[in-house]
């Protein structure tokens, strides 16, 4: 059996043994896992700077709908990786690893209608029954299996899949086209929202918020995310493209190629990064030039920066022996271009990534000055569900290492329609037509990756 359910996994499962099995492929592109006569639910694409993962089918599931989730998943994934038998062959990087996400909004809040999160709860992870991963200039295929005969599993689904890859071939559909679109808020209301954000800004009430929107698609056709995230891939080279279909039935698939790293943990050293203030793309390069210098003495800009840049301080403080911010740069991506700040901390104590990305999420650049005041008034005024949309997605081993972005840039599919996501910050300054354009700007990735 490839694929073992274990939605309670903690003390229950402690004494079942993980195995993990792999070898060396030459030659095959991670997203061959993912074609669609081989594909099934499960499954996981994630693609960062350093490496390139495709993982399908479950060994084992961790699903968090109540209490505390982050605590909730720490638990049980500590069960899960309390025994393990993992092959001597396998480098580092093809470690067992949970890869999923959380929801924006803590345990509790209530969600609105539009946008169907089916299959999306509050936390979700699993460990893919088979994976392909690139990195360091090597492909590597492993199997997992959790229970009392996981290592011959392993064995036996390794040698399977190698047999399945030797002939398969990644997806290389057209874009589906876009039959419609329609979004939410409307233009009007968005300035009612964004003047009634800056009405409570000047009453000292906040001092950001980031107010998002939604835009849905109904496609001309058929929707295959895996040639989705393959045109990604040559545009936002240097963002993490992700992808996450869970299981449960109706559910759809979480997509998108996000620029912002929440953090990664390797060890005692936390890297994370400042992303706020958005200016566009000019036609040429001298174009592009004047927007970045615009970007760059922008008050409202550098504002909304600074506060993002002070909030993640203060975040890390709590668990660092020291924390040190970088040069403020320009970040250009295809169509937009931000203000960005590098911050690395050394920790002081031993710190599970989970809880680090607790303390992080939701930073300023998603929500908002005070944290509790600002979920609060994104909650009462936006009209969508944001589910897994700016919200921590990525992956973490038994040594409570990982790495996370937010989930920005993206958009939740299913069948022949797409839900796309993006939001703006909201200021003393901030004007609704100018972060009307900035949010106009934000869905282009996944647009142009859906026409």
């Amino acid at each position: 059996m490839e694929s073992v359910r274990a939605d309670a996994v903690g003390t229950d499962h402690a004494s079942d043994v993980l195995a993990i099995r792999g070898c060396q492929l030459d030659a095959v592109d991670p997203a061959t896992l993912l074609a669609d006569e081989i594909r099934r639910r499960p499954w996981t694409a994630w693609a960062s700077p350093d490496e390139t993962v495709a993982g399908t089918g479950s060994a084992a599931t961790i699903s968090v709908t109540s209490g505390d989730r982050f605590e909730a998943v720490r638990e049980r994934a500590s069960g899960l990786f309390a025994n393990q038998d993992v092959a001597t062959n396998l480098p580092p990087f093809a470690r067992p690893r949970l890869f999923g996400g959380f929801a924006f909004h803590d345990v509790g809040v209530d969600r609105h209608a539009d946008a169907d999160w089916t299959g999306f709860p509050d936390a979700y992870f699993h460990l893919p029954a088979v994976s392909v991963i690139e990195r360091d200039g090597e492909t590597w295929l492993t199997a997992a299996a959790v229970g009392p005969d996981a290592p011959s599993t392993a064995e036996q689904t390794l040698e399977r899949w190698q047999e399945r890859l030797t002939n398969a071939q990644p997806s290389t559909e057209s874009p589906p086209g876009i039959a419609a679109r329609s979004q939410i808020p409307e233009r009007g209301a968005w300035t009612e929202q964004v003047d009634a954000a800056v009405e409570r800004i000047d009453r000292g009430d906040l001092r950001k918020v980031v107010l998002a929107g939604a835009q849905t698609v109904d496609l001309a056709g058929s929707l295959s995310v895996p040639a989705a995230l393959d045109r990604l891939s040559e545009t936002y080279p240097d963002c993490y493209r992700f992808a996450f279909a869970p299981e449960q039935a109706g559910a759809g698939t979480f997509f998108g190629a996000t620029p912002e790293r929440l953090l990664r943990r390797d060890g005692p050293r936390v890297q994370t990064a400042a992303l706020a203030g958005s200016i566009g793309r000019g036609d040429t390069g001298a174009e592009d030039e004047w927007l970045a210098e615009e970007l760059t003495d922008s008050p409202k800009d550098s504002h909304e920066h600074a506060l993002v840049v002070e909030a993640i301080r203060e975040q890390l403080d709590g668990f660092a022996e020291t924390v040190t911010t970088g040069e403020r740069t320009i970040r250009q991506l295809a169509t937009v271009q931000h203000l960005q700040t590098p911050i690395e901390a050394i920790l002081d104590t031993e710190v599970h990534v989970l809880s680090l990305v607790e303390a992080l999420h939701p930073t300023p650049a998603v929500g908002g000055l005070p944290p509790d005041d600002a979920l609060a008034a994104i909650q009462e005024a936006e009209a969508f569900d944001r589910g897994w949309y700016a919200a921590p997605i990525g992956w973490f081993d038994a040594a409570g290492d990982g790495e996370f972005a937010v989930g920005i840039r993206s958009a939740l599919t299913r069948e022949r329609r797409a839900t796309l996501f993006a939001g703006a910050g909201i200021v003393a300054d901030s004007d609704p037509d100018a972060e009307w354009d900035e949010i106009q700007l934000k869905y282009r990735p996944i647009l142009d990756a859906l026409r």
